[in-house]
């Protein structure tokens, strides 16, 4: 097995470098875009032939979601044109792919979890790139596995844990809102589930939702956020409209995640249990 994961300085990139190398060290080349651009398709085809990639893990987007509305052509050209270069060069090479993808190809008028069946019907430029990148895949690659995962977090890079004890050390008061639900997930979890169907002896393309267990508000992971990290912060729920963006965001985001456990045998903790190990992580890297 010779394993490609791109995007490996993100959260997830981290995380699945982490995990991978504890559990089949060696087998896998990290790469992010100052070593593959994955825009450039005769790069991306020659880089998976000359390497002898058997697998790809593409955790590369571009998740910038207020940007994206304006940044379209850049948006785009990562979250559509790179898939199709990753592949084709998969095809070359007998490669098979899993690719991540997210809740915001989902409107969020949902009122129960979103089984990977559900209509699709994104609302902001980020989640229409993400689901054209997923057709685009699975047109190129049927075989192909998609995960989508929601309110990514990790002990590394920029996310709203961060942001949250950021906030607290200068704010006396945060506004958080209380009216879009869906479930925090540990990039960690995640990296695992997908070290799981990497080591599996079966392989079943299609689309597969993760998350943690669980369902919370941004007011709700905040609450946790302070509680497990003993801070005393006023803070103030309000609604999506007091806060506005330039991109919308579904307002329900909780995703049903049985197909990747009975598929897989994924074990998935619950969403606040997670939060607590990260940021374990997070305040050993303080000190």
């Amino acid at each position: 097995m010779k394993i490609l994961v791109t995007g490996a300085n993100g959260q997830l990139g981290n995380e699945l470098r982490n995990v991978l190398e504890a559990e089949i060290p060696g087998c896998t080349i990290y790469t992010d875009r100052d070593e593959l651009d994955l825009t450039d398709a005769k790069a991306v085809e020659a880089f998976v032939i000359d390497n002898e990639i058997t697998h790809i893990v593409n955790c590369a987007a571009y998740t910038a979601v207020d940007k994206a509305e304006e940044e379209k052509r850049e948006c785009a050209a990562i979250n559509i044109d790179a898939v199709k270069n990753l592949a084709v060069a998969a095809d070359a090479n007998g490669a098979k792919i899993i690719h991540i993808s997210t809740d915001y190809v989902f409107d969020g008028t949902n009122h129960r979890p979103y089984k990977e069946s559900d209509k699709v019907n994104p609302i902001s430029q980020y989640g229409t790139t993400k689901r054209k990148g997923e057709t685009a895949l699975l047109a190129l690659a049927p075989d192909s596995i998609i995960i989508r995962t929601a309110w990514l977090y990790s002990s590394y890079g920029h996310n709203f844990v961060k942001t949250m004890l950021r906030l607290a050390e200068s704010q006396k008061e945060i506004r958080v809102v209380s009216d879009q639900l869906g479930t925090p997930t540990n990039a960690r979890d995640l990296a695992r589930a997908i070290m799981k169907v990497l080591k599996s002896h079966q392989w079943v393309g299609g689309i597969y939702h993760f998350t943690n267990e669980g369902a919370a508000s941004w007011y709700d992971f905040a609450h946790a956020i302070f509680r497990i990290a003993g801070k005393k912060v006023k803070l103030t729920p309000i609604p999506t409209e007091d806060y506005p963006t330039p991109a919308s965001r579904p307002a329900y985001s909780i995703l049903d995640r049985s197909r990747i456990k009975a598929t897989y045998g994924v074990e998935i903790p619950h969403w606040e249990e997670s939060l607590e190990d990260c940021m374990k992580l997070i305040n050993s890297n303080r000190q």
